[in-house]
């Protein structure tokens, strides 16, 4: 059986950035990462949909050892797989990804002081390995959010999900009714109504859609790695002050965007049915509309929004509740992810199974009682990159920590203090959040088992705040 020091199970954006680090700061330890796909990239190599683009700021998303190249706020899905695939490539990080070789199990053995791996290739293997890293995201690659839309399956047209976008989709001069009102539905509309004939975009409740631009001036002034450096502390600090102003001050933020929204919407669209949300900004996460694209395609002759419970969908159209009907060729589902963490890995110690179900979370990246395991988690209020490069500079120290003292495994054991209570994972209210809820770990009140939800403090605490408190060592 082959033997590893460390597991990376998956080679998306987390997975990468954890390699990275490996092989500057722990050169010495044998590792692999597992890839389940035939690519690099995850997310961004999983959707392809018309428009797919980032929704977090790209200074933030990308590395902080590998500047983002362009001079964007927001980029594409090619802009940032091409991003991801020059980082590989530059740091020879691809002699150290195997593709098609996707994790089923890991069962720790405390004898051994190590995990055994099951591993789906050409023939199934097994691999031995001190510590596995879960980089594999938040949602189920292979399912999407099942939503329960009377009469979907009498449609004549053609029915798809952007999750499984056909690279062959012809949608010119067609009938196209989008359902949905997040951050895809919000980036595919403005995108389709250039060809098709007409686009019809049905929300059950109005988002918070924010306008910004891909602003260039800066780049004429300002030194490229001075300016990506700014960019980066800026983005930071100011995103989550922003949060925070949401939080504490709900009514101001609201009448400042509905504001905006009012100035930018065409007469005929009627802001009180269609953009006033229910529900406090960053209760649920803003969609941001890169170059006001989105209001500018509400402007055209060929788009519509619809707000309101659908009814039912016959052979060619959908009918709403309130009698409205639209007429439709192809229908988009963009009604969401379905939640899962740990890529359906089935993980064990010694042979009993864990659930992830409201079990506690230590310092952002293991679970309570699961030795030797840690997993990427970002923010929803921030990039997802830095919230996994957090986990990946603490893994870093608690290795050399262990080193150091002789140590083989390390295991979180829940404090009482941290334990008077629960925390949810994610502070949102969005409907894939709530549907996954019953089946999520959860935060604790106190030390280690708090929530990372301050990005500025927490990259400071990664690198130079308390990693080993509330961890058991075993030799």
């Amino acid at each position: 059986m082959e033997t590893l020091d460390v597991a990376v199970i998956g080679a998306g954006i987390s997975g990468i950035n954890i390699a990275y680090r490996l092989t500057k700061e722990l050169p010495h330890l044998k590792f692999q990462v597992l890839e389940a796909r035939n690519s690099i990239g995850g997310t961004w190599d999983l959707y392809r949909y018309p428009g797919v683009r980032s929704d977090s700021d790209i200074s933030t998303l990308g590395f902080e050892w590998h500047p983002w190249p362009f001079d964007r706020f927001l980029a594409t899905g090619d802009e940032i797989l091409e991003y991801l695939t020059t980082a590989v490539s530059k740091n020879r990080l691809d002699r150290y990804i195997r593709f098609g070789h996707r994790v089923l199990s890991a069962d720790w053995s405390t004898a051994d002081q190590s995990w055994t791996l099951s591993i789906a290739h050409h023939t199934p293997s097994l691999i031995s390995s001190r510590w596995i890293i879960l980089s594999t995201g938040y949602f189920d690659y292979e399912t999407p959010l099942q939503q329960d839309i009377p009469g979907l399956d009498t449609f004549k047209g053609k029915v798809i999900h952007p999750q499984f976008w056909p690279r062959d989709l012809d949608y010119a001069k067609k009938k196209v009714a989008v359902i949905g009102s997040g951050a895809t539905a919000v980036s595919l509309f403005p995108t389709l109504h250039d060809r098709a004939a007409q686009v019809t975009m049905i929300q059950r409740s109005p988002t918070y859609v924010v306008p910004c631009t891909n602003a260039t001036w800066a780049q004429k002034y300002f030194p490229k790695p001075f300016l990506n450096m700014c960019r980066r502390a800026f983005y930071i600090v100011f995103l989550y002050l922003f949060v925070v102003l949401c939080e504490y001050f709900p009514n101001l933020v609201r009448n400042l965007l509905r504001r905006e929204t009012s100035r930018l919407l065409p007469t005929h669209i009627d802001f009180e049915t269609h953009f006033k949300p229910r529900y406090n900004p960053w209760e649920q996460r803003i969609c941001f509309d890169l170059d006001g694209a989105f209001y500018k395609s509400l402007h055209a002759s060929n788009t519509n929004i619809v707000t309101g419970v659908i009814e039912s969908v016959s052979d060619n159209k959908i009918r709403m509740k309130d009698g409205n009907s639209i007429a439709a060729d192809i229908i988009i589902t963009a009604t969401g992810i379905r939640m899962q963490l740990g890529g359906k890995v089935k993980l064990s110690v010694s042979g009993k199974p864990v659930s992830w179900r409201n079990r506690y979370i230590w310092n952002g990246a293991m679970l309570d009682s699961v030795p030797n395991m840690m997993f990427m988690f970002g923010y929803t209020n921030n990039a997802w990159t830095l919230g996994a490069d957090n986990t990946a500079v603490i893994f870093t120290r608690l290795q050399r920590y262990m080193e150091k003292r002789g140590k083989k495994s390390a295991v979180p054991r829940l404090s009482p203090q941290a334990a008077t209570g629960t925390q949810r994972l994610w502070q949102l209210s969005a409907t894939y959040v709530l549907a996954a809820e019953d089946q999520l770990p959860v935060y604790g009140m106190a030390g280690n088992w708090k929530p990372r939800r301050c990005p500025p403090v927490d990259y400071i605490c990664a690198r130079w705040g308390d990693y080993t408190g509330d961890l058991d060592f075993s030799a």
